[in-house]
């Protein structure tokens, strides 16, 4: 299992509180959809994958931070299971307002800042370069 981009101290750094109980599962699922993000992305690596410029880095840590905060501000868990009903009730059984936001070209939903920062690092959108 590839290790998270970012730690709990880095993610209470950038939230600015501190991080959840399960802010290391939270992490992990983060840079799952990063990874997700980044399939065309081309930067430099070590022999276990890991980035090695401190700027890609950076990146890749602010862009796990800002995905995770953006599932602890909307109470979502990494899933995505939070957004599916904007209603339910228990009884007698009431589910409304379905939402299913348009699915990205990446296949993951990134969180409006997580997305930024890759842009502004040149990650993304990725392409394919013929040598």
């Amino acid at each position: 299992m590839r290790h998270p981009y970012a730690t709990p101290e880095q993610l209470a750094a950038w939230t600015g509180a501190p991080a959840p109980p399960d802010a290391g599962r939270l992490l992990a699922r983060a840079a799952e959809d990063i990874d997700s993000a980044l399939l065309t992305a081309v930067y430099r690596v070590d022999e276990d994958g890991a980035p090695i410029e401190p700027a890609i880095i950076a990146a890749l840590a602010d862009a796990t931070c800002a995905q995770a905060e953006h599932w602890l501000a909307t109470g979502d868990d990494g899933t995505g299971a939070g957004s599916v009903w904007d209603s339910v009730s228990i009884g007698p059984v009431s589910l409304s307002g379905r939402h299913s936001p348009p699915s990205p070209a990446s296949g993951v939903e990134l969180a409006p800042r997580a997305d930024r920062v890759l842009r502004q690092a040149g990650l993304t959108p990725g392409r394919v370069i013929a040598w």
